[in-house]
């Protein structure tokens, strides 16, 4: 049995916990600290994009901005130094958009991997008042979530079995899903919709949408009530699902953030006026049931599982 964690220093007012994208320390001038950390694994493909966003985007779900990252480099033997170099413009290209300096980190290689992993840690800040949590959910409450789900699964598989899909698809179609990868920072998403009142923020990742929600139910504890069909998802992202037999709605979906507010149309309105996709997928309450509907059909959410991609990529 893995013991509980009994260390929590008074300065820290987010600790681990069931479906938390963060961990915050306050400081003695009044601003909150922010830290998120996570590896990419699944893929080797646009790593380097993929491991700044991803920690930015847990940033964000906290309602903070972005200040560093502590990149930690783990590459297999036979390496080259222009497979580095590459990951590491990658990198810096995310950076610069996000306004992130890498402030440390470590490179090493070794045989324990078999292909790059990168695992990065990210600092924000934000003000005490405007810390938001996945825990901050109350009955009654909007959910909305933004863009579409499941780009980043869709844009990862795209490119990983681009020359199988491209004997089913036309090649602009298979280009249009890989270029997901364009859209799968959600720190305007957050930011905006901070500040719209947003009370409750999960970037959806691993699980896909039906494994953040019941990640914000549970971290609130309470119930929801969802229709499937209000869930935004890319015609791309259904077809391919389909071919190779994968539920969209449990795809890792980096690019969407889930959120809780209690005028989800004015949240819905801030982003769609910054030129972000949103929609209101339905409404918390204190049934504390977690149920989605879908043609006439009601499906109770468990606790999220392997992630889907994994059924194609292994």
């Amino acid at each position: 049995m893995i013991r509980p964690l009994t260390v929590k220093r008074s300065e820290v007012i987010i600790g681990s916990g069931v479906g938390e994208d963060c961990g915050a320390v306050q400081t003695e001038t009044g601003q909150v600290l922010v830290m998120s950390t996570d590896p990419i694994t699944g893929t080797a493909i646009d790593i380097g994009h993929l491991a700044v966003d991803i920690t930015a985007n847990d940033l964000a779900s906290a309602g903070a901005e972005p200040v560093g990252i502590l990149l930690t480099v783990l590459l297999p033997p036979e390496t080259t130094e222009a497979e580095l170099k590459s990951i590491m413009t990658e990198v810096n290209a995310s950076c610069e958009r996000l306004d992130v300096s890498v402030i440390g980190g470590h490179t090493e290689v070794t045989d324990a991997v078999i292909r790059p992993v990168l695992s990065v840690t990210g600092v924000g800040k934000v003000k005490r008042d405007a810390l938001i949590t996945t825990s901050g959910a109350k009955p009654g409450m909007d959910l909305i979530a933004t863009k579409w789900i499941g780009l980043e699964g869709t844009s990862i598989i795209a490119a990983e079995k681009k020359d199988e899909l491209l004997q089913k698809f036309p090649a602009d179609f298979v280009e249009r899903a890989i270029g997901f990868n364009s859209m799968l920072s959600v720190v305007q998403d957050g930011l905006i919709a901070a500040g719209a009142g947003a009370a409750a923020m999960h970037d959806v990742t691993e699980g896909g949408i039906f494994g953040a929600l019941w990640e914000m139910g549970a971290a609130s504890d309470v119930g929801l009530s969802v229709d499937i069909e209000k869930i935004p998802i890319k015609q791309e992202s259904v077809e391919i699902c389909d071919y190779f037999d994968i539920d969209p709605y449990c795809l890792i979906s980096s690019g969407s953030m889930l959120i809780a507010a209690w005028n989800g149309l004015r949240v819905v309105d801030a982003l769609e006026n910054a030129g972000i996709h949103a929609a209101v997928i339905g409404r918390t309450d204190d049934s504390k049931q977690r149920v989605v509907h879908y043609d006439g059909q009601t499906r109770y959410l468990e606790p999220p599982e392997a992630d889907e991609f994994h059924k194609v990529l292994g």
